[in-house]
């Protein structure tokens, strides 16, 4: 998987390449591919700002993290990214549960009345 990476204000060292394929790594156990990854690092104050926008079929994944530390915004932003994913790949299976069940008698009485 290609990621591009970009920043104004920090060179990107091998390591700090290397953590955000690995939070990538990680995304892509979820067996849905990734469209064009882009990470975009920038400094505000004395905090780093990291935004991630990945493209899934049909949909985008977008998160942003900030902290003072680098790799510390690189793993929330990470959790951001794999809580929307996971998120994304059981929307079928949660649409498919609330379609079989029936409806309630409070349900039906609601849609009667109106």
């Amino acid at each position: 998987m290609s990621i591009t990476i970009t920043s104004n204000v920090i060179d990107i060292s091998p390591a700090i390449r290397e953590r955000i394929e690995s939070r990538f790594e990680k995304l892509s156990r979820r067996q849905v591919a990734l469209i064009s990854p882009h990470v975009i690092i920038q400094k505000e104050g004395q905090n780093y700002l990291v935004e991630a926008t990945a493209g899934v079929p049909n949909d985008t994944l977008f998160a942003q993290a900030e902290d003072e530390n680098l790799y510390a915004a690189i793993k929330e932003l990470g959790q951001r990214l794999e809580r929307q994913l996971n998120r994304y790949a059981d929307k079928p299976l949660a649409q498919r549960a609330h379609a079989g069940q029936p409806i309630t008698e409070s349900e039906s009485e609601s849609e009667e009345a109106e």
